[in-house]
């Protein structure tokens, strides 16, 4: 599945290159404008998709959210989910494959190698978020990198366990409640390069809005996971006397 707005320059390579390694692609349209419209039904007409189109932005993990359950209707089990801004190394899906096989009920994640290309305040932003989900996760590196849009969610799973964000954190959050409920989880390594906007690159991460809703999030799950802490060890104490 690719989540895409705005990416007429990149989502084709992004889903001929996917195509190679699975029969179906589900594309969702979070609301593109003229020019990323245009691409997703040149895809579809070419057989090399199927585009389920949002009428207006609702954000990524809205658009993840209804890829799982048009998914999992289907009868698919898993999603492979990589982002259209093509800033991740293709030529590893077969390793994100082969490990969602191996062990099915695992939650397969990507952690960026990066090249010289990556901007210094994504780096710093990350480092930010990793000491967080070590808190909320309780342990620290069980999860590499919860900002990357590379991963196999098993569909079950994920449905299950839920997740309130609809934008950019909501792969931290639902990475991180997976994580709490016990599923397992395989981290593997993924090449990544920024493209400059010659190239087709678009961010689409608001500094203000997106930092704020991160923060906001952060703060949510480390103040349920404490007070879950804290009442496991009070029922824990009264029990024992």
């Amino acid at each position: 599945m690719v989540p895409t707005l705005d990416n007429p320059r990149t989502v084709r390579a992004v889903v001929t290159a996917l195509r190679q390694h699975l029969d179906h692609v589900l594309v969702v349209d979070d609301g593109s404008g003229p020019e990323g419209r245009a691409a997703c039904d040149a895809m579809a007409r070419d057989g090399l998709c199927t585009v389920h189109r949002l009428p207006q932005n609702r954000g990524k993990g809205a658009a993840l959210k209804v890829a799982f359950a048009q998914l999992h209707q289907q009868g698919f089990t898993h999603a492979f989910q990589i982002d259209a801004d093509g800033q991740h190394d293709l030529a590893a899906v077969p390793n994100f494959l082969a490990a969602a096989r191996q062990q099915p009920e695992a939650l397969v994640l990507a952690y960026p190698v990066y090249d010289h290309t990556v901007p210094k305040a994504r780096l710093l932003a990350r480092q930010a978020t990793r000491f967080w989900v070590d808190v909320e996760v309780g342990r620290k590196g069980l999860i590499q990198d919860a900002l990357i849009g590379c991963r196999v969610y098993p569909l079950e799973r994920t449905l299950a366990i839920g997740a309130r964000g609809n934008r950019m954190e909501y792969e931290v959050e639902i990475a991180v409640r997976m994580a709490r409920a016990g599923v397992p989880i395989q981290n593997l390594p993924v090449r990544v390069r920024y493209l400059t906007a010659e190239q087709g690159g678009i961010s689409h991460f608001r500094p203000f809005a997106d930092n704020l809703r991160l923060s906001w999030m952060h703060s949510r799950l480390c103040s349920a996971f404490c007070t879950r802490w804290v009442f496991e060890r009070l029922g824990l104490r009264r029990r024992q006397t």
